[in-house]
């Protein structure tokens, strides 16, 4: 994590903003949470360590993640952003679950290189993708199956 709060700290003196303990906290709470959070869910968090940290605060601030490459905002199926850990992160897809919201992250290789070749095939330039597949993770179908329905 101390690479990441270097990173933070260079992109401050870039932009000309203050360090804070509160953008430094943020920061370390976002990647000790090893999921994809919504502002709302990385407040939650922080407030336990720091309750002074407002909503606004941490919305400012994930946006100033964004900025030097520390997060990723991936606007999922439900409407609000999610945002993951993106500094020196692997290239990875998501399946996401349309009743939890949970993010599953997944790589092949297979699915990696036919879509290569299907860029290749149509003359087109790729220079980044992403793949989200939506359906329902095994909890929530479980869940379902307990409670008599079905998802489809």
């Amino acid at each position: 994590m101390r690479e990441e709060v270097q990173v933070l700290r260079d992109h401050l003196v870039k932009k000309r903003l203050k360090r804070t303990a509160q953008r430094e906290t943020i920061l370390e709470v976002f990647l000790q949470a090893k999921r994809h959070l919504t502002v709302e869910d990385l407040h939650n968090l922080v407030k336990h360590r720091d309750p002074s940290i407002g909503l606004t605060t941490v919305y400012r601030t994930m946006k100033l993640f964004c900025e030097c490459n520390l997060a990723r905002a991936n606007y999922f199926q439900e409407g609000r952003v999610r945002y993951e850990p993106q500094h020196k992160t692997a290239h990875h897809d998501h399946m996401i679950c349309l009743n939890c919201g949970e993010a599953l992250e997944f790589v092949n290789d297979q699915i990696e290189r036919l879509q290569e070749k299907m860029a290749a095939k149509y003359g087109f330039h790729m220079t980044n993708h992403r793949m989200e597949i939506f359906g329902y993770c095994k909890d929530c179908r479980k869940s379902a199956k307990k409670q008599d329905r079905d998802f489809m």
